[in-house]
């Protein structure tokens, strides 16, 4: 989810949940390497654990990519091998890579041989005219001989000519059944299912049927509370204290008065935050009063606690 899940949203959803691997926003390893855009690596510690998510094709690039990103405290590096954008494809990585097995196993094993930490990859499940009852198992038989033990699967083929990168999470049919048949093929295999998962209840009947993990993208995003503010009780079987929407807004505080004083704008951070009332009274007046104030050059604070009061009254009148 490039220019989503960056580390403000990242510390907003951990406030939400203890439990979830988060991933970063897909960072290039050329512009770690090469460009020594070292500042894509920024993280808050205390949002472990966190997944770095890298784009690239070069397995001594990736490799020293993923050091990189170990040693500034990482708890895995993810190879992305399922996004469909032009700007990824210009660069011939993402899901283009699941046309190339063979590299993809080299470019897993010079990561694996590089860091402590797991080395993991998203794909589809395959792209244009492959076969996907052919290409993925081909495509997973080789990157588990190159050591790699857990994968996250879209059950969506990839379209790289024809559908835009929005039209392709949408118009290609899923096939959680294939997905399911995987599992099958690669008992030892780790695989998270991913695609048109939208709800807890969808989440959780998967993992029923088998699968090892569930990842949700957009609805955890636009619905943090209904799908983030849950999963701890729902899907990890752990008792959270009692907390409410408000409880999470308020804990943002500290890291928004920090940004602030780093220079930062308040927009940067209030962006990731403007679903947590999905569907509650007061929903409206938050989204209104975050997204018309907090782009303004003195926004601070005071603009949040503004919103909350607006969700507060809301709620007590509704």
């Amino acid at each position: 989810m490039m220019d989503w899940t960056d580390r403000h949203c990242r510390h907003f959803h951990r406030r939400l949940s203890s439990q979830p691997l988060l991933y970063t926003e897909m960072v290039t390893a050329p512009a770690l390497v090469r460009g020594g855009a070292l500042h894509l690596l920024d993280h808050d510690p205390e949002d472990a654990p966190v997944a770095l998510q890298l784009g690239g094709a070069d397995p001594d690039e990736l490799a020293r990519a993923a050091g990189l990103g170990m040693g500034a405290g990482f708890d895995e590096v993810n190879l992305n091998c399922g996004c469909p954008s032009d700007r990824v494809q210009s660069g011939t990585f993402g899901a283009v890579l699941m046309k190339n097995p063979a590299l993809v196993k080299k470019c897993c094993a010079a990561m694996i041989a590089e860091v402590d930490v797991p080395v993991t990859v998203k794909c589809r499940i395959g792209v244009d005219d492959q076969d996907p009852e052919e290409a993925l198992p081909e495509f997973l038989a080789q990157i588990a001989a190159a050591g790699v033990e857990r994968v996250t699967i879209h059950a969506r083929k990839a379209w790289l000519m024809g559908l835009s990168p929005k039209e392709n999470r949408d118009i290609p049919p899923l096939d959680y059944d294939l997905v399911q048949r995987m599992k099958m093929l690669f008992p030892n295999l780790h695989i998270t299912l991913n695609g048109g998962i939208d709800t807890l209840d969808q989440a959780v009947e998967m993992l029923e049927k088998g699968f090892d993990g569930v990842m949700i993208g957009r609805a955890a995003y636009h619905r943090p509370w209904d799908i983030l503010g849950q999963a701890d009780q729902r899907v990890f079987g752990t008792q959270p204290a009692a907390r409410r929407p408000e409880d999470v807004a308020r804990e943002m505080l500290p890291h928004i008065r920090a940004h602030l004083a780093s220079g930062g704008r308040l927009h940067q951070v209030t962006r990731h935050m403007l679903g947590l009332f999905h569907g509650r009274p007061g929903a409206r007046q938050w989204r209104r009063i975050l997204s018309e104030g907090a782009v303004r050059p003195d926004a601070g604070v005071s603009l949040v606690e503004q919103a909350l009061e607006a969700v507060q009254e809301r709620a007590l009148s509704a």
